[in-house]
């Protein structure tokens, strides 16, 4: 059984697969992050400005 442990430890066959995946999952979870993060800012940003026009006074001649 010993044996066996060892042998399936020091095999490297899909390996790459494995790096490849936790890169791109790492990638996928940065660009969630930033994306969340815009999106959380724009809709402040996008509040504030309809705030600020909404109270402006509108003058008519």
């Amino acid at each position: 059984m010993l044996k066996m442990l060892k042998n399936f430890r020091d095999q490297e066959d899909g390996a790459i697969t494995v790096d490849w995946v936790v890169l791109t999952a790492g990638i996928v979870g940065l660009g969630f992050a930033i994306v969340v993060g815009i999106g959380t800012t724009a809709t402040q940003q996008s509040n504030s400005v309809g705030s600020y026009v909404g109270n402006m006074s509108i003058a008519t001649y």
